[in-house]
């Protein structure tokens, strides 16, 4: 039985707890490393030895849909598995579609986990039947999208942070950028979502549980 090297990128320790206890049941899995960011991630060698990088989206500085690209060039051995806190219809399609292999959520059984975690090592994809569907459809329809589709990962990135109350100097702090292009990433989100205000961009958010 072959071997599947696993390195884990999120930080919550309740989470990489979960998944630490959750693979240490299973005989051919094994944890090579962790990471708490992209940049810790992007930074170290240890994820050279992974087979698969359980890449959280939800990370500070960068999220993992933005370092993705990098992830993978950095990586290029390694399969990406989404494990994430946001629910499959808002972001499977969209990680999916940057190139990743697959896409849980930290609500799934640990037997979900365990099941694409094997699939994709095995070469394969893993999605859930109902994101199947969606991504046949988005494939097939793009010209049906809806707003949320439109954004950019980084723009999305900037509408959660405005979404949780953060200024555009923190903002800017989190993601590296300056004021002014926090500035211009706003106005270009009110733009696309026809709205004036950042209380509409909340209210956007919550409704589209793109923050939890």
């Amino acid at each position: 039985m072959k071997q599947i090297n696993v390195f884990m990128v999120d930080d919550h320790e309740l989470i990489l707890e979960g998944i630490r206890k959750t693979l240490s049941l299973v005989q051919e899995m094994s944890i090579v490393g962790e990471a708490r960011s992209a940049e810790q991630l992007l930074g170290g060698s240890v994820a050279k030895n992974a087979d698969i990088i359980l890449l959280d989206i939800d990370l500070p500085g960068r999220s993992g849909l933005e370092a993705l690209v990098e992830v993978k060039a950095v990586f290029p051995q390694a399969r990406i598995l989404f494990l994430s806190m946001f629910p499959e219809d808002q972001f499977a399609v969209r990680a999916l579609k940057a190139g990743a292999h697959g896409y849980v959520t930290k609500k799934a059984v640990a037997q979900e986990l365990v099941d694409a975690i094997r699939t994709i090592a095995a070469g394969g994809k893993y999605v859930s039947p109902g994101v199947e569907q969606q991504l046949l459809r988005e494939i097939g329809y793009n010209e049906g999208r809806g707003p949320l589709e439109t954004l950019s990962d980084r723009e999305l990135s900037v509408l959660r942070l405005i979404a949780r109350g953060k200024s555009a100097g923190a903002i800017a702090a989190q993601l590296s950028l300056s004021v002014s292009t926090v500035t211009t990433y706003r106005s270009r989100l009110l733009k696309k979502l026809d709205m004036k205000t950042n209380a509409e961009l909340v209210r956007f958010a919550l409704e589209n549980r793109i923050i939890m």
